[in-house]
């Protein structure tokens, strides 16, 4: 196995809650309105540090969707999914954007997030209203 290089993030930063890798920062997130099985998740523009899984199609809130899983470099762990296709035209500017689940993250001020009582429990689900 190769040695690891991470890319170091400034400003404030979203880290993977697990091993403390920089995933995104904060000037690069869309919308915070989206949802996921274990609560609320961000859209950002761009993410580093991650690896992109296999495409699969995904029927979420908002219509159907092709989508790849993505797992931080550092530790492996699932930290969200990546738009690859949206079928829907209304749907399109979600296109190559990456999605980070909170509960997957600590924030900029070290916070963490954690499970709400009212986190939907069902599959990966997106919800930008």
């Amino acid at each position: 196995m190769g040695r690891l290089f991470l890319i170091s993030l400034e400003g404030k930063i979203y880290s993977c809650k697990h091993c403390q890798a920089h995933l995104a920062v904060s000037d690069d997130i869309v919308s915070k309105a989206f949802h996921c099985k274990h609560g609320r998740a961000y859209l950002f523009n761009k993410a580093v540090n991650v690896t992109v899984g296999i495409k699969e199609e995904r029927l979420m809130i908002t219509g159907m969707h092709t989508v790849s899983d993505i797992f931080c470099v550092g530790c492996g762990s699932i930290v969200g999914w990546k738009y690859d296709a949206a079928h829907e035209k209304a749907q399109k500017y979600k296109e190559g954007k990456i999605v980070l689940e909170r509960f997957k993250l600590t924030g900029p001020d070290g916070s963490r997030y954690w499970v709400t009582h009212d986190a939907h429990m069902g599959g990966s689900d997106a919800d930008d209203a």
